[in-house]
């Protein structure tokens, strides 16, 4: 199977992962209408948890397989690299029957955890029983990741991408009609219902791993699964094994203490809302609006950096691999460059239209529209920090990694409360103080990181500054643009249809008018560069030229 250039692969990965998003996005919309806010916030908890189990019962190889399955490859060690492989399913499949154990069996006092006093919503047994039907899904995605990982240290991306678009699709169909069914055919309980809804996990898990395995199965001759080796490499199982944890415990690391934050946070906010006085509805409503239902809608955001780490990491990994520092650093700059140049015109945009695009998604609420017009902006500084990390990661610098992603988390972590309760007495929404936490967390990665890559690797970040104040003109156009819209276009909140319209056409022109200035300022050209360009142009007028 041919390998693709890290601007292809991030093009691959990127549309594949908006495609899920988006999915990830629209299917709420039914959703939240089919459960109100009392099961969305029951389907959160579920999710939250999960989220953290499927990072501990994963425990990072799936990186640590495309890591290392890229490196072997680059060395030519293919039958060091077919054990890598199997050792990282055995290794996953022993963990993940584990996790999923401790999971279904402790659900009660995990839900005692979540909800802890708080009374007049969902309840304890409503949660427990979430968690268990979610739980199945841990025995299928740490093989199916695994799998993903194998391909994209051949810098194959496409299929791993086109498995998450199928995992996608199966899984909204199942939650939408699945929860429709249960509630109005079948008239169970609420809590049936989300049950339901979340163990689409499963399904979609079982369609996706099938997918992956016949694609493997298709080209083993291209990944030399067909050859028996009569002699192994110059490589010891035992070096596999632990490179294979090595490579593997930044991941472990970082993901599991942003999935554990996440739920801290989510806690802290509940704690701090009801210390504040707002009632257990309300409460509910904030903590999973920030955790959760803003998060559907930021997705498309962080979809951006996603789309990037399988290039960004097998191209980092086998430009390291052969000492080539500065196409490391070029890479670096340019996941910056792409991130500040797409991301963060996204973010603007959608704070100045979040009245119109949460009332699409959940109805109109004052509420929640002032917790996304704040919320949308943590996204940016993520995707920051998402390549900072993977960046260190892909040049061993693990320690670096542990220090900056958990001093990051702790700084996060430490002034989420402060900022609630300092927030309030200026007289500014309280919650608008978690979200800032996070940024700060962020940024002060981002920075310990840059700092570490230029001291050791005399990194350059010309062409990112060059990129940030390049960007400040088109986007301040963008923002005259869309304000002055919304001064002379009508929009009516209680309808969904007229949010839509509203939000497409502002929405359309802004964006029109931040890339024809982007255009002719050259930034497209500088951020994708001249070649892909031109690459793309000759596709077109080819095919144009056929028809």
């Amino acid at each position: 199977m041919k390998k693709e250039s890290f601007m292809e692969s991030t093009i691959i990965a990127t549309i594949s992962l908006i495609i899920i998003k988006v999915l990830g996005v629209l299917y709420v919309i039914p959703f939240y209408a089919i459960v109100g806010v009392q099961g969305a916030a029951l389907y959160a908890y579920a999710y939250n948890i999960y989220g953290l189990f499927l990072e501990i019962s994963t425990i990072g190889i799936p990186n640590a397989i495309s890591k290392l399955v890229n490196e072997y490859n680059t060395l030519n060690n293919q039958e060091a690299k077919i054990r890598t492989f199997n050792f990282g399913k055995m290794i996953l499949g022993f963990i993940s029957v584990i996790s999923f154990i401790i999971l279904f069996i402790f659900a009660p006092q995990i839900g005692e955890l979540i909800l802890g006093d708080l009374t007049g919503g969902n309840t304890i047994e409503d949660v427990s029983f979430v968690i268990r039907c979610v739980s199945f899904a841990l025995l299928i995605f740490p093989f199916l990741s695994v799998t993903r990982g194998f391909f994209q240290g051949h810098r194959v991306i496409h299929v791993s991408s086109f498995s998450q678009v199928i995992e996608q699709f199966v899984r909204v169909f199942f939650i939408i009609v699945g929860s429709y069914i249960a509630l109005k055919w079948l008239k169970l309980d609420l809590t049936y219902v989300v049950g339901v809804s979340v163990f689409s996990a499963f399904i979609a898990g079982v369609v996706a791993l099938l997918y992956v395995t016949k694609k493997l199965n298709k080209n083993k001759k291209d990944f030399n699964l067909d050859k028996k080796y009569s002699e192994k490499d110059n490589v010891s199982s035992k070096e596999i094994i632990k490179k294979i944890f090595i490579y593997a415990v930044p991941a472990v690391i970082v993901s599991i203490a942003f999935s554990i934050y996440n739920n801290i946070d989510m806690i802290l906010v509940l704690r701090t809302m009801d210390y504040l006085g707002f009632d257990a509805i309300e409460v509910e409503f904030i903590s999973t609006a920030i955790s959760t239902w803003c998060s559907k809608i930021s997705i498309i955001i962080t979809t951006i950096a996603m789309g990037m780490m399988p290039g960004l990491i097998a191209a980092m990994v086998e430009a390291f691999t052969l000492k080539n520092y500065n196409e490391v650093n070029n890479k670096f700059n340019k996941a910056m460059e792409i991130n500040i140049f797409i991301t963060l015109p996204m973010c603007v945009g959608i704070s100045l239209l979040s009245s119109a695009v949460w009332t699409i998604f959940y109805g109109y609420n004052p509420l929640g529209t002032n917790i996304l017009a704040m919320c949308i902006f943590a996204p940016f500084f993520s995707n920051m920090f998402t390549i900072s990390n993977y960046t260190l990661q892909s040049i061993n610098r693990f320690k670096m990694v542990y220090i900056c992603a958990i001093g990051g988390i702790l700084v996060n972590a430490l002034l989420d409360v402060p900022f609630m309760l300092l927030f309030d007495i200026l007289g500014i929404p309280a919650y608008f103080g978690a979200t800032f936490a996070s940024i700060v967390g962020f940024s002060v990665t981002v920075i310990v990181t840059m700092l570490v890559l230029r001291k050791s690797y005399n990194f350059k970040y010309g062409n990112i500054i060059k990129t940030i104040k390049s960007c400040l003109v088109p986007l301040g156009t963008m923002i005259a643009v869309v304000l002055l819209m919304k001064c002379f276009l009508p929009v009516n909140y209680d309808s969904r249809f007229s949010s839509l319209i509203y939000l497409f056409v502002i929405a359309l022109i802004g964006a029109l008018s931040y890339f024809i200035v982007a255009k002719k300022m050259g930034l497209v050209n500088h951020i994708l560069g001249d070649d892909f360009i031109d690459k793309i142009k000759d596709k077109f007028i080819k095919n144009k030229k056929e028809v």
